[in-house]
């Protein structure tokens, strides 16, 4: 029997290794073989598989797996930061020579992201702050987000609702991708997007992110999400939501955001994150003052 323990970080050999997981719990089933529940490490992705087919990763692997996660965080701030740069330059470019006098502040979209994986949520968070976002989190499992999302959208009032977690294609053989029960937690998300557009129906007014690994693309836009995954059913990164957010964030208000550079902002890209045509949240405000805004 495999040497494998809830909270291990393994492979799948039958797989090729191709992905790390965490090991979230350890099952029975109905013949009596024991099968792992696994969530990827840096994907948002569930599955499950029989503990005879895992294998734990090495110190190297593991080491490997963290730098690389790094690299494509890190690389992605400084791409961030250096388009808001020479967007800045190109305002000041711009303002009237009686308002050069005068320092602007910023006032982008505030985020709300409802997260089913803890450890992704606080990720993500730490993400939102490093690029000066205004973001509150909440852990909640997917199956129960459409319980909560009325409630806290009324309570935070963002301009951005960010509805993620794990997705995953389930059963074996061939799939109808337009069979929703086809998706582990799609559904779920649907009916998030449909609870939040009760609120808010105004696609300009609260922009929608859902879908994690996998997720039913069409049927979520169809929903109201300005923004989903995955159109090609490809397994997308943990950051993927925060980078369409902040695009959203830092577009201004008086344009739409750029369908191209936001998805080219994911981790993932075209084939993993796709949306509409959304007007931007960021407003500049004037004067700056020595007392905050």
């Amino acid at each position: 029997m495999a040497n494998v323990a809830i909270g291990d970080l393994v492979i799948r050999k039958s797989h090729g290794g191709d992905i790390v997981f965490k090991v979230t719990d350890i099952f029975e089933d109905d013949i009596g073989q024991l099968h792992c529940v696994l969530k990827g490490m840096h994907l948002r992705l569930v599955a499950d598989a029989p503990i005879v087919d895992l294998e734990r990763v090495g110190a190297e692997h593991l080491r490997s797996e963290i730098l690389h996660m790094e690299s494509v965080h890190n690389d992605t701030l400084k791409r961030v930061m250096m388009r808001r740069s020479i967007e800045r330059e190109r305002v000041n470019l711009n303002r009237s020579e009686s308002s050069k006098k005068y320092d602007y502040f910023d006032l982008p979209g505030r985020v709300l992201h409802l997260d089913g994986d803890e450890e992704y949520l606080n990720m993500c968070l730490k993400t939102y702050g490093q690029m000066n976002m205004e973001a509150v989190g909440r852990c909640i499992e997917e199956s129960k987000q459409s319980e909560h999302v009325i409630e806290l959208v009324d309570q935070y009032r963002p301009d951005i609702l960010v509805l993620t977690g794990h997705d995953a294609l389930i059963g074996g053989g061939k799939k109808d991708l337009r069979d929703i029960n086809n998706y582990r937690n799609s559904k779920y998300f649907i009916e998030s997007v449909k609870k939040a557009r009760i609120f808010e129906p105004s696609r300009d007014d609260l922009v929608i992110f859902a879908g994690a690994c996998q997720s039913y693309f069409e049927a979520i836009l169809a929903a109201g999400s300005n923004f989903a995954s995955a159109p090609t059913r490809i397994f997308i990164h943990a950051y993927d939501p925060v980078f369409i957010a902040e695009k959203v964030a830092f577009t201004p208000i008086n344009r739409t955001v750029d369908l191209g550079d936001a998805i080219t902002a994911s981790v993932t890209g075209i084939e993993g994150v796709g949306g509409v045509e959304t007007r931007g949240k960021f407003r500049l405000g004037l004067p700056k003052t020595p007392y905050g805004t």
